[in-house]
């Protein structure tokens, strides 16, 4: 299909003829794409079928084995009630996310280039950078646990090696994103399984499993730092970026009822992905939670769970799988790493070009993301081993957690404007749960860290002098952080968005709409063009 030599208009407009209303957007397109078709049925939510899934890639990655290891193993069920606040939240904020890219036509990172001034724009963009190196760390990380668990090489080679294997992940895109994508659930599914199995060796005490999931419980700052991890782990502010871009690949119906079907069937296969995503968290605390606080568990079994990580977690296993669990443990492990390698680069992608209008080759940009985070986990690997490795994935963690009002705040305040999303402006409801979920998450981040910068100082043997100027630096950063949420939640929103906006007849379109999909979008997730005549 050659594409037509007159450029399409940035907005398309019908204030006359309704017939005119159901055709589609963009009709010469040299990508391919999925076409969702102008009709009422069910199968309609296959089409919308994808980006649900790639996010939820990302809340099954190293990070999340990681944290939910040591929070079963340290606190039995005890957190499992921070993995039903996020799963609960990540839904709500993810569908928020889906609805701004369908009706907007522009994804969160453009908003915040065209609605924030150079500054503090600039700022987000560098926020943004950090939060992606910090999710790669753990996927570095994860990737080396997985190669000394199947050859031996020590972790600080495995960390130099992962810097190849993005190289050669991206090389295999060639022969389709959707295929290696598919390929990879598979394989990070198959270790879900296995959980789930184990979940039936391990027998856990139903009452106490419910009694962690609906009681909220933080005995300590141990736990808190947990806590924390767990939800930096689960809501990444990368994957709201992510999210609100992956959508605009469809060729959803430029009607009313066509933007109203597309929103509710993103709604339903987030809701599917992070179902999936929660179930496999929870059986995994659950399982260490289980072993690791059992009477009958060897001396060798309780040394691991004191000093619990991914190199040591296929012990658990052992009942399924015998002497391969080691091995299926780290092809699912690397599988896992791997796949978030995806999500990464996309988001990457999305981010660089929203701030700053700059697109960069795949293979740059996600060797420069690698490059970033090969470096502390190198420096981490080499002075600390395994445990350092261990416990750098759970700083990682917290740092997405410090960062998530710096992506979440913008999010709200754009769906939440009815100069930004017309009649499909976020209901009082939607906005007052989604403000609640987001002032907790904020309020447990503060909370820790004005909790430790006490802890430290007081336990620290350094003079009176220094502990006082410590103190007032450590307020002056709480302060410049509060204050950067607050600009953030206080300013009103300049720019209006084109959307198409509802009127009292169906299938009306009065105002100015983008076209959809997006070609720029497409470009960046399918390297191959379609075959033009």
């Amino acid at each position: 299909m050659a594409a037509n030599s007159t450029p399409q208009p940035q907005f398309m407009t019908n204030t006359a003829n309704n017939n005119l209303s159901n055709q589609p957007l963009i009709d010469d397109i040299e990508y391919d794409q999925i076409v969702v078709p102008d009709k009422k049925s069910w199968k309609n939510i296959f089409s919308y079928v994808g980006p649900g899934f790639l996010v939820c890639i990302a809340y099954i990655d190293p990070g999340n084995f990681q944290t939910d290891l040591q929070a079963g193993a340290q606190y039995k069920y005890g957190l499992l009630w921070i993995i039903l606040l996020a799963s609960f939240a990540a839904l709500v904020i993810q569908s928020l996310a889906a609805n701004l890219g369908v009706v907007t036509g522009k994804h969160l990172a453009e908003h915040c280039r065209k609605e924030y001034p150079k500054v503090p724009n600039f700022i987000l963009w560098i926020i943004a950078e950090i939060a992606i190196v910090a999710c790669d760390i753990p996927e570095v990380i994860g990737t080396a646990f997985a190669l000394n668990m199947l050859f031996k090489i020590p972790i600080w080679c495995g960390v130099l090696i992962t810097g190849l294997s993005t190289l050669s992940l991206l090389l295999l895109q060639q022969y389709g994103v959707r295929k290696l994508e598919f390929l990879i659930a598979f394989l990070v599914l198959t270790i879900a399984v296995c959980f789930f199995v184990e979940l039936g060796y391990a027998k856990p005490e139903s009452s106490e499993v419910l009694h962690g999931l609906f009681v909220p419980q933080l005995k300590g700052s141990g736990a808190t730092k947990l806590a924390i991890s767990l939800l930096g782990a689960m809501v990444m502010p990368h994957n709201l970026f992510l999210h609100s871009a992956l959508v605009l690949s469809r060729k959803i119906p430029r009607s009313v009822n066509g933007i109203r079907d597309a929103c509710r069937y993103y709604l339903i296969e987030s809701g599917l992905a992070l179902m999936v995503a929660f179930l496999i968290n929870i059986s995994v605390i659950s399982v260490s939670g289980a072993v690791c606080n059992s009477a009958t568990m060897t001396p060798d079994d309780r040394e691991k769970c004191e000093d619990l990580d991914l190199n040591k977690a296929s012990f658990l296993l052992k009942n399924v799988l015998g002497n391969w669990s080691s091995k299926l443990f780290a092809i699912a492990l690397l599988a896992s790493g791997q796949s978030s390698t995806i999500t990464g680069t996309y988001a990457g992608q999305y981010v660089m070009q929203g701030f700053l209008d700059l697109r960069l080759k795949p293979w740059i940009r996600n060797f420069l993301t690698r490059s970033l985070a090969i470096v502390p986990s190198l420096v981490v690997s080499l002075i600390g081993g395994s445990a350092g490795a261990g416990d750098l994935i759970i700083i990682a963690s917290m740092i997405l957690s410090f960062e998530l009002p710096f992506a979440l705040i913008p999010l709200l305040k754009f769906t939440s404007s009815k100069t930004k999303m017309g009649s499909h402006v976020n209901p009082i409801a939607v906005s007052g749960a989604t403000w609640l979920i987001g002032t907790l998450i904020m309020g447990i981040n503060i909370y820790y860290l004005a909790e430790k910068l006490v802890t430290s100082l007081k336990d620290s043997h350094l003079g009176k002098a220094v502990k006082v100027l410590c103190g007032i630096l450590g307020a002056l950063c709480l302060l410049v952080y509060l204050c950067s949420i607050l600009y953030l939640a206080i300013r009103k929103n300049k720019e209006s968005t084109h959307l198409l906006a509802l009127t009292g007849q169906e299938g009306l379109q009065v105002s100015e709409s983008n076209n959809l999909p997006r070609e720029d979008i497409l470009r960046m997730q399918l390297p191959q063009q379609r075959t033009t005549n």
